[in-house]
């Protein structure tokens, strides 16, 4: 007799029946209220779209016959490359359980509890995740085209939202409170966070709010860069650097402990993970995009509410530390391009509204409230980067709490201001510190050193 897909079923025998449908694809329709119990990830095929109705919820366990269970769902391409299309779910209210990721996945660097990876037109509507756990992100999308996220709230200690390459999408309603990123926009990552490297593009973040929290770490939206050379015998190296070799991208996939390796051997290996040089574990990541560097364009926030206490909450990024270093040095760094941040609120303490230690060319405030939080660009420690000048555009934006910095810039990194229609509601100037080019202004400035 066929399994049926029931609620108090066992768990192994719910895996199996939703399996089934899934493996039919079309519109599936979940709709007896209760707990479904899964013990295993579920593998989605192009042309699916699952429904799961009101009073439903699928509820993570762990698997006793050792079935793959690092994520909850994943498109069935993600395992091979290969592209699937028009996925949709509806309705999720996900119960993680405890379960997430394991120390090794069948796709390295991907992290999710919803995981697409080479996908096309994936849609995801009116999810509820209320307890991430510590090592999965929630939804994880990389080599993509075309994705939509509505009408979402997922609370717990991961990133909500990390996309990897890809271009056009939105994420529109949302409501986290996570320790970690709400939103990650890692075109470059951690070796253990993102299968690919690439550009991120053409995107809309809308309508979303970083609810307060007891603690926090990372941003509220993490906006990250990088960059990396071609293989040259005896170079450094130590974890998640890349390097270019026979037209193939490989990955150093070591602990994150900050040891560092002269590679001796090049890395040729055409899939998988090889151990070259007695410890240097080379990951081959992509075969069919040998680019040097990556990084953010084209991307609106619009509507965003910042309720959490942080030191900065949108942050224009590389990475520096035991995990990763994004810019290896002497590669050829990006510029991230057009970024605009639209009827922000600050509602809590932001030190910086705006942190900066990539090259961007352009930033738009417009129509927010960011009390005293300004906008700090820095940059880091390598005598080699070079920053062009950055054009910032505020414009209907208010002010307060005394007289507060507006833009630093430090020692390498120069603006171009303009401010326009814009408001100190404490009549205070407005400092400005570093090589700032005022265009124009209609507030009050003060410069400092």
């Amino acid at each position: 007799m066929t399994e049926p897909f029931l609620p108090g079923n066992p768990a192994a025998f719910n895996a199996r029946a939703l399996q089934r449908l899934c493996d039919k694809g079309g519109r599936i329709v979940i709709d007896v209220p209760g707990v479904y119990e899964l013990d295993r990830t579920i593998f989605l095929s192009s042309d699916t779209e699952l429904i799961f109705g009101a009073g439903t919820a699928v509820k993570r366990l762990p698997n006793e016959d050792g079935a793959e269970n690092n994520y909850a769902f994943v498109n069935k391409g993600a395992l091979t490359r290969s592209w699937d299309h028009d996925i949709i779910i509806r309705g999720l209210h996900l119960i993680c359980n405890g379960q997430q990721r394991g120390s090794s996945t069948p796709v390295v660097g991907l992290a999710g509890e919803l995981s697409f990876f080479y996908v096309k037109r994936v849609r995801i509507f009116d999810f509820v995740c209320m307890d991430l756990p510590a090592q999965s992100f929630c939804i994880h999308i990389c080599t993509f085209e075309d994705a939509v996220i509505e009408r979402v709230h997922i609370e717990g200690r991961k990133d909500a939202v990390h996309f990897g390459k890809g271009s056009k999408f939105v994420v529109r309603h949302g409501l986290f409170r996570t320790f970690d990123d709400p939103i990650a926009l890692n075109a470059h990552d951690y070796v253990g966070s993102n299968p690919q490297l690439g550009w991120i593009r053409d995107g809309i973040i809308e309508d979303c709010w970083d609810l307060d929290d007891k603690d926090t770490t990372g941003y509220f939206a993490r906006i990250l860069a990088g960059s990396w050379c071609d293989w040259t015998e005896g170079m450094i190296v130590r974890r998640s650097d890349t390097v270019v070799s026979e037209g193939r991208l490989y990955r150093v996939a070591t602990e994150p402990d900050g040891t560092e390796y002269r590679s001796a051997t090049r890395p040729t290996h055409k899939e998988g993970v090889q151990v070259l040089d007695g410890d240097i574990r080379w990951a081959m990541v992509q075969d069919d995009d040998p680019i040097y560097n990556c990084g953010c364009e084209n991307i609106v926030f619009r509507d965003i509410r910042l309720q959490k206490k942080r030191r900065a909450a949108l942050s224009i990024h590389f990475d520096d530390d035991c995990w990763s270093h994004s810019y290896y040095p002497g590669s050829p760094a990006p510029v991230q391009r057009n970024l605009t941040f639209e009827n922000v609120r600050v509602e809590n303490q932001v030190d910086d509204l705006i942190s900066s230690h990539t090259a961007v060319d352009c930033v738009r405030l417009i129509n927010s409230d960011i009390g005293s939080s300004r906008i700090l660009l820095k940059e880091r420690p390598y005598p080699e980067l070079s920053y062009p000048e950055t054009k910032i555009l505020l414009s209907g934006t208010t002010f307060s709490g005394g007289e507060a910095e507006l833009l630093r810039c430090t020692e390498k990194r120069s603006a171009a201001l303009c401010i326009q229609g814009s408001l100190s509601l404490d009549d205070a100037p407005r400092k400005i510190a570093g090589k700032v080019r005022v265009i124009s202004s209609d507030l009050s400035l003060e410069t400092i050193e």
